[in-house]
Order: structure tokens, then sequence, then C-alpha cells
């Protein structure tokens, strides 16, 4: 059960604001299918302002670290994440709720794990190396190749040449 802060306080008080900090219940994040879990997570701080009718204004911070599998060599790398979150939602416009960013907004709830999902997706990183010269699994065997070489041949040839791979193989080396 993620947590909301109900703001219909708050939507009804000109000009008031709230601050609250909640901790985020979330055990991972999801995204198409897969799942990155948290290593570490603080709560999320978030200061709530009536700036008009209807209107509010979102500030925030939140720290946190997932544990994403390196691009190349499969193994669990630690990525921090900080969010800030400096927003202005205009809760009056329901014209555009399909496409809406606010989708963390129903009513006068906010829930916090579907915005700090939000965030991450916005600022989830595009490649993860576990170190800049990661060398990657065999496309043979699997064997991760940072923890030694694992014998296979991997030799590539040229795809347009693999009709002919066989005459070179009857050749032996003088």
């Amino acid at each position: 059960m993620s947590m909301s802060i109900n703001i219909s306080e708050l939507i009804s008080t000109p000009f008031k604001e709230e601050t609250f900090e909640v901790p985020i219940d979330m055990e991972a994040y999801e995204s198409m299918g897969d799942k990155f879990p948290f290593r570490k997570k603080e709560n999320l701080v978030l200061t709530v302002s009536n700036i008009g009718t209807r209107k509010i204004h979102l500030k925030g911070h939140w720290q946190g670290e997932l544990g994403i599998p390196c691009d190349r060599c499969l193994e669990e790398v630690a990525v921090p994440l900080a969010v800030e979150i400096d927003e202005d939602i205009d809760l009056s416009s329901e014209d555009s709720d399909e496409d809406a960013d606010n989708s963390y907004i129903e009513e006068s709830n906010i829930d916090t794990d579907a915005l700090i999902n939000h965030e991450i997706l916005i600022r989830f990183p595009m490649k993860t190396l576990c170190r800049k010269n990661c060398k990657g699994i065999c496309l043979k065997c699997g064997k991760n190749l940072n923890l030694g070489e694992c014998g296979c041949d991997r030799t590539s040839l040229d795809p347009r040449m693999a009709a002919i791979q066989d005459i070179f193989k009857n050749f032996k080396e003088v």
C-alpha cells in the first residue's frame, strides 16, 4: 500500500503551505517488466503550497540508490539517484488527464510512490556500466570476462564471408 498525502485542506485554504516527510514504500522500481531493487532510500521531503485557485506548488527532494544490472556483464551496480522536485500544478485542468505528468495526483491526494516512480523514470540512466572498461560476457558461454578469460574461440568473422568460411578451415599455416 503506497503512502498518500491528503491535500484537501491545503487546497481550500489560500496561500497555505505545509511540509511533509513521508517514507517511500516501494521495494523496487518497475519499468517495462523489469524490477530494479532499492538498495537505499530516504524519506521524501515535500513542501506543498497553495498558490492560487486550484493551483499548487510542489518543492521537495529525495535520494535513493537502485541496483541496476551492468549493460555489458550483467553484474548489479549501485546507482545513486537524487530527485529534486520543483513544479506548479493546475488542479482545475481535467482536459488532459490521460497524458498529464501529474498522474500521481488523484482528487485531493498525492501518491508519493507514484510521484517518486515518475521522477525516477525521468532520471533513469540510459546506460549503466560497472566500470568504464567492462569487458562484458562471452557470447558463447556467458562467462563474465571481467573475472577472467573463458577459453572460447572468440574470433569473429565478417558475416559476408560465412559462405567461404569452411574453405579457410581446411588450409594449414605454413
